[in-house]
């Protein structure tokens, strides 16, 4: 039988048990298209006098082409754009770009690390991690072909726990976030986004990749958890 209840573990599904509740609620915001792609002003054409060249229609478009998502990009937010979470969320002074769809699906904070042991030291989670990761690659294959399905090791608040998985196309990804959103896993509610994050090379850190990463886990970049399998 399906729960509505917050405090329910699951139900069954395929002979097991499963830390799913399929209750549904809650809705998702749809980004509006004519936000955070303007500029200050003398963008593209240039100032008075000379002849217009004949790709100068073009030009707004190119800059901001190589700019968006940079450090130059003085209306974007270049983290939220590269890692899809920024630690200034709502209070950032950039725009935050939330796509109306895409390939990627962020998930936050969906892995939740095991309780600390007695003496109140992090505990050994690879075998929490590999059965966690094991499971939502099962329910996440549901709603399409998988290219990427990555977990944050990150200890930021806006990092911590985020599950990002990459269809191989738009379909799955708004299948995956229409049928997880507002549904239950380990007794939090999911709460499912389109990402704009596709290239993940961008997006991780290579320091933590080779095991340099002078920053910890308070890296803004992303540590992606390695997996055995």
């Amino acid at each position: 039988a399906l729960s509505s209840s917050h405090s329910a573990k699951g139900i069954e599904r395929r002979g097991k048990m499963s830390r799913y509740d399929y209750d549904r609620r809650g809705g998702g915001g749809r980004y509006d298209r004519d936000r955070g792609y303007g500029g200050g002003g003398g963008g593209g054409y240039g100032g008075g006098g000379g002849r217009r060249n004949n790709n100068s229609s073009r030009g707004g478009a190119a800059h901001l082409a190589t700019v968006l998502g940079s450090e130059d990009d003085k209306v974007n937010c270049p983290f939220y754009y590269k890692i899809g979470a920024c630690r200034h969320g709502e209070r950032c002074s950039r725009v935050h770009i939330k796509p109306a769809f895409s390939q990627t699906v962020l998930i936050p904070h969906m892995y939740v690390r095991p309780p600390p042991g007695a003496d109140g030291l992090p505990v050994e989670d690879f075998d929490h991690f590999e059965n966690f990761y094991e499971e939502i690659l099962d329910e996440l294959s549901k709603y399409g072909p998988i290219e990427e399905l990555n977990v944050l090791e990150n200890m930021g608040d806006h990092l911590i726990g985020n599950v990002y998985v990459k269809y191989k196309t738009e379909e799955g990804g708004e299948k995956c976030c229409t049928s997880l959103r507002g549904r239950y896993y380990g007794g939090q509610m999911l709460m499912p986004e389109f990402s704009l994050v596709t290239n993940f090379r961008e997006a991780r850190c290579r320091q933590f990749d080779e095991d340099q990463c002078a920053r910890g886990g308070y890296c803004n970049f992303m540590h992606i958890r390695r997996i055995s399998k």
